[in-house]
């Protein structure tokens, strides 16, 4: 049976069949087993989570967000190892093919990140049906 990480927040508002959540995270996710990947540590607000309604909310509804652990791995595969391997495979290919200073590969490698990362926005829409939240109340 797959994982399943789950935190409570609270519906800022609603639109069409979408919840704007807002979760609030303590020092409880130190027993997480996603903590060190997670985006959340201590207690701070994530604000506008994005979650799939399985009933009809309304704002200020106390709900429980879940996400799949699976996509937790594919999103942290997505937002940090994946530019982490563009970058180092941007500075292997100038280094060995030229002879330009540290600074230029270096330079070059960082716009090869903003270029990864402006790629990936273009595909937000696909993506977001790939990283879905779920919301259920509490």
């Amino acid at each position: 049976m797959e994982e399943v990480i789950r935190h409570e927040g609270v519906v800022t508002r609603v639109e069409g069949g979408t919840a704007h959540v807002e979760i609030v995270q303590t020092s409880a996710c130190s027993a997480c087993k996603a903590r060190n990947m997670c985006v959340s540590s201590e207690s701070r607000q994530l604000s506008d989570v994005r979650c799939q309604m399985t009933e009809p909310m309304t704002a200020g509804d106390r709900v429980e967000v879940e996400v799949r652990e699976r996509m937790a791995w594919k999103a942290v595969l997505v937002a940090y190892i994946a530019p982490f391997a563009v970058m180092l495979a941007v500075i292997a290919v100038l280094d060995f093919v030229t002879d330009w200073s540290e600074a230029i590969v270096g330079s070059l490698s960082l716009c090869g990140i903003a270029l990864y990362y402006l790629v990936l926005s273009l595909f937000r829409g696909r993506l977001q049906k790939q990283f879905t939240f779920i919301a259920r109340k509490i």
